[in-house]
């Protein structure tokens, strides 16, 4: 059963890391042209027909698309982590109906399931001569595997999948209106993305937050954007104002990190996390849960497809509340993790206790 879900894991992780760019990319087209507007006091370039404005729609329509292609690529993937490239097409069949059907990025994991297991199965199962080979990934697997896709998206689960799906988005609506719904989701999202650095449970509340963008719903992108670049960033304070608590090679990561976190890449944190893990987790969480929730409860919005990092203020409404967030996030590691642990010491029991698989980051 452990190596199941560690299988499982591997092919969501894969998923995910060739979602990734598509969400960035698209997230980041639609946001430019809102930007330039708000720069010039359009609140609105929807309406614009003609002239330079119409064509910085047409190019946030663009990043739309992008952002439309996330259950498309997240199941296709997925099922090409289990099933290899014959399992590609039912995958994007899959993905591309769970959109249709307003299914969301769970349906999209059923369909990238389905497609890669029934490929697999086709591949350890299905023997036939020599000279017939070559038509079992080009017609025998697809066939097979989106027959299976479209059975069980389009007749077994559909209704189910729909209903879970918008109840779920609706649910994460009024959380995102409601002022304390909105910080317990913080506090969640928050701790979620310090728990396990760029593991399961930090994509699953980065994954939860973009792809809630083709609903566009925003809120939680911008909750876990706070977490994501101040835990770093925490690391990054903590070498400047405790320099003699590291050793020369964390201080070097520690100017690392400054870079890690204004981008936001919250793996930044991962090499101090790893002296002491069994303290330093717990401190990740902690931070991540305040940081995220004092940035909504200041005010942070999010009115249009948020950008991360630290330079991620200027796509917020409120955004001196989200750049406290993140001050708040990193001084609250920057002076805790210090003085709960001596980062010259680098044969902890914490560190050795840790299971190999508690923090991964590799996409496999």
């Amino acid at each position: 059963m452990k190596k199941l879900f560690s299988d499982w894991k591997g092919f969501l992780m894969t998923g995910i890391s060739y979602m990734l760019p598509v969400v960035i990319g698209g997230a980041l087209v639609v946001a430019i042209p809102k930007l330039l507007g708000l720069c010039f006091g359009i609140t609105n370039i929807d309406v614009y027909k003609t002239g330079f404005w119409s064509y910085m729609v047409q190019i946030e329509n663009i990043g739309w698309i992008g952002v439309g292609l996330v259950n498309l690529v997240l199941a296709g993937y997925v099922a090409y982590a289990i099933g290899d490239k014959p399992a590609l097409a039912a995958g994007f069949i899959g993905g591309s109906f769970a959109t249709e059907i307003k299914a969301g990025f769970l349906g999209a994991l059923v369909a990238g399931f389905v497609a890669g297991y029934v490929a697999r199965w086709c591949h350890n199962k299905i023997h036939v001569s020599e000279k017939y080979e070559s038509i079992m990934p080009l017609v025998v697997v697809p066939l097979l595997s989106t027959l299976s896709v479209a059975i069980v998206m389009g007749i077994v689960l559909k209704t189910p999948l729909v209903w879970i799906n918008e109840s779920l988005v609706a649910w994460i609506k009024v959380m995102c209106t409601n002022g304390t719904s909105s910080f317990i989701l913080a506090l969640i999202m928050g701790a979620m993305i310090g728990s396990d650095l760029g593991g399961p449970i930090n994509k699953a509340a980065w994954m939860a937050g973009n792809v809630l963008l083709a609903e566009k719903i925003y809120a939680p992108a911008m909750i876990v954007n706070v977490a994501i670049a101040g835990i770093p960033l925490g690391y990054a304070f903590a070498t400047s104002l405790f320099k003699k608590r590291f050793s020369p090679e964390l201080l070097d990561a520690g100017h690392s990190d400054w870079f890690m976190g204004f981008i936001g890449i919250t793996e930044g944190a991962i090499p101090f996390t790893l002296v002491s893990p069994l303290k330093l987790i717990p401190v990740n969480m902690l931070a991540g849960a305040i940081g995220s929730s004092t940035a909504v409860i200041l005010g942070a919005q999010a009115k249009i497809p948020p950008v991360g990092g630290v330079y991620g203020f200027v796509t917020v409404h409120n955004g001196w509340a989200y750049l406290i967030g993140l001050l708040v996030c990193a001084l609250t590691i920057g002076v805790l993790a210090p003085l709960l642990v001596d980062f010259n010491d680098h044969s902890s029991e914490d560190k050795e206790s840790l299971d190999e698989t508690d923090i991964d980051i590799k996409f496999d």
